[in-house]
């Protein structure tokens, strides 16, 4: 059985929403690094409607020259979470797999690790039903007060901490587990 890794920028008070708080605080290469340690076993990609959306156009003409992350996120196949969606057209090995089943993800999950970044109604049914393998959150020390929260509507969630590290630029990474 392979595993959902899912990775997500978040705020101190678990916004997620907007990913522009990340700006002020740059991107350092540590980071850089610790996003291609996720990915790098991973060889799918799970994606709610909207990401996908945000995603196809930033990522789909990218090379590696403008961003060494981008030959994973256009080579790999994206398996897109979405029962509105008709086609992805415009982002190479996209594929529909339709509305959220949980029993379609465990299938994805046989044989292949998925990756999984934004999301965050995708992340919160697969945290709910205890499909997510490891919990990657890089937290940003501010707190907006306002957005879509990545924990809203969830309980009884235990997670244990692997991991943590701190980059240069205040931003923290916390690695969990599923205790499920």
């Amino acid at each position: 059985m392979g595993k959902i890794h899912v990775h997500e920028f978040v705020t101190l008070d678990g916004s997620y929403e907007n990913p522009a708080f990340t700006m002020p605080y740059g991107f350092t290469d540590r980071m850089g690094e610790v996003l291609a340690g996720i990915t790098g076993s991973c060889d799918g990609i799970l994606l709610g409607r909207n990401t996908f959306e945000m995603f196809a156009p930033a990522w789909s003409t990218r090379t590696v020259d403008d961003d060494p992350g981008a030959p994973f996120f256009n080579d790999t196949t994206k398996y897109v979470v979405s029962s509105t969606l008709d086609e992805t057209t415009g982002w190479q090995n996209s594929e529909i797999i339709g509305g959220y089943d949980p029993e379609r993800i465990r299938e994805l999950k046989k044989g292949r690790d998925l990756y999984v970044s934004g999301s965050g109604t995708l992340v919160r049914a697969l945290l709910r039903d205890k499909l997510i393998d490891e919990l990657h959150l890089l937290v940003y020390p501010v707190v907006l007060g306002s957005g879509a929260r990545l924990f809203d509507g969830l309980a009884d969630l235990p997670l244990t901490l692997v991991e943590t590290e701190s980059f240069g630029n205040g931003v923290v990474h916390l690695s969990y587990s599923s205790t499920a």
